[in-house]
């Protein structure tokens, strides 16, 4: 019983802990004065996300702010106190303040009306359980004050501790306001879930399953890369019903099960790996399915260009070559180190086996230069009396192909005879 209250104390204390350290943010300080000295009744709370993270003494990464201010107040009050701010979400009753390098999102109080499962209308309130009402889950209404007092109407700490997920009011409702509540919930399951799928909370998602259309692609994409950012996505793969969702809303990802059967190494290399690569690896096959993934989901041209090079490293086969570390050097200096560290990753989290030799590339390629192709057109003009045209261009092509291929090394001898040659 002692160890119990202790540990109960320990707890306690870490959250109280969390919670000074926020207080003695000088900029936390001065975007709660700047609410608080607005009015005689003007309030504001922590909200969501940083709440849930310091209940769970994880790191808080970004601040978000609910107050019964109306939009027009909130911004009145940051000018008063010379805030920058931007309208971020004003529709919605969002202001972004920026202190320094420092965000922090402040909504209004709301309740949204007339939502179509992507949007709503909303109507601001001073009502804070109103406000608490629409949101989605009980561990994301959870507000406190500076000093770490909760406003908890729904037990989302209880939850939160008994690690459930639990859609607030009925979970029908909630999912057809926002159809990406699905996602959000296989999110919140992988991360704080110690219990299987409650079966009510599944038949509402799979009754609302096909309301997935009605979302962008944009933002599917977007809360499917927080999934792979909490580090929870192979949990995620490793629960037959949460594979289940993740398929069908994401049926391009063709390859989504390797993620059941890493090995260890690839294990542990999937906490930290670019979220381009880790899209190669479950949507990269011998078929046109990545060119379609890559439309539908408007990937980024720079995106695209990195995992349409892994394609055509291991896919085809005029460009396929030998993993070894000469073929390794040759790919570097064509196609640079962010390359040819992906299709080293790729090759990690796709191996059946945990092969030390690609890890050990990875370490090597890492601190490696780029090596410098060491012979300029002025001086092979110097050196052989040669005028400026087609005839330069093509001697050093030669010279450069054969520099590549001597490992980057390459003599007087060397340069004398292919030149004269």
């Amino acid at each position: 019983m002692l160890n119990f209250l202790n540990k109960i104390l320990s707890n306690s204390n870490k959250i109280e802990s969390k919670f000074i350290d926020l207080q003695n943010n000088s900029n936390v300080k001065k975007i709660f004065n700047s609410i608080q000295d607005f009015s005689a009744d003007s309030e504001v709370r922590y909200v969501g996300g940083c709440v849930r993270k310091i209940l769970m003494n994880e790191k808080v990464d970004d601040i978000d702010l609910a107050t019964n201010l109306k939009p027009d107040d909130i911004q009145k009050a940051l000018n008063e106190s010379n805030i920058k701010f931007y309208e971020t979400g004003i529709q919605h009753g969002t202001i972004t303040a920026q202190i320094d390098n420092e965000k922090f999102e402040i909504t209004s109080l709301r309740s949204d009306v007339l939502p179509d499962g992507r949007h709503s209308k909303v109507e601001f309130t001073k009502d804070w359980k109103k406000d608490a009402e629409r949101r989605d889950f009980t561990i994301n209404a959870i507000y406190s004050d500076i000093n770490g007092n909760l406003f908890d109407p729904f037990d989302g700490k209880r939850d939160l501790e008994a690690g459930k997920v639990i859609f607030i009011g009925k979970a029908d409702q909630r999912i057809q306001e926002d159809y990406l509540r699905i996602l959000r919930y296989l999110r919140f399951f992988s991360m704080y879930s110690k219990t299987d799928h409650d079966l009510n909370t599944l038949k509402s998602i799979k009754k609302n399953l096909s309301g997935i259309s009605k979302i962008s692609s944009e933002r599917l994409l977007d809360e499917f890369k927080k999934i792979t950012i909490s580090g929870s996505l192979e949990k995620l793969c490793l629960n037959n019903y949460s594979l289940e969702i993740l398929k069908f809303i994401f049926p391009q990802f063709k390859k989504l099960e390797i993620i059941k059967n890493l090995n260890p190494k690839a294990k542990e290399k999937l906490k930290n790996i670019d979220f381009p690569v880790l899209l190669a690896v479950i949507s990269i096959d011998e078929t046109d399915n990545l060119e379609y993934f890559l439309f539908k989901f408007n990937i980024s041209k720079k995106d695209q260009k990195r995992i349409k090079n892994i394609k055509d490293f291991f896919y085809n086969v005029k460009t396929t070559v030998k993993i070894d570390s000469k073929s390794l050097w040759k790919y570097y200096y064509l196609h640079g180190k962010e390359s040819l560290l992906d299709i080293l990753n790729y090759k990690v989290l796709t191996s059946k086996k945990a092969e030390k030799k690609f890890l050990e590339f990875i370490e090597y390629f890492k601190n490696q230069e780029l090596p410098v192709f060491p012979i300029k057109a002025e001086d092979l003009m110097k050196k052989f009396n040669l005028t400026e045209g087609k005839k330069v261009g093509e001697y050093l092509k030669l010279l450069e192909d054969f520099w590549i291929k001597n490992n980057f090394s390459i003599t007087e001898k060397d340069l004398e005879r292919i030149v004269k040659n």
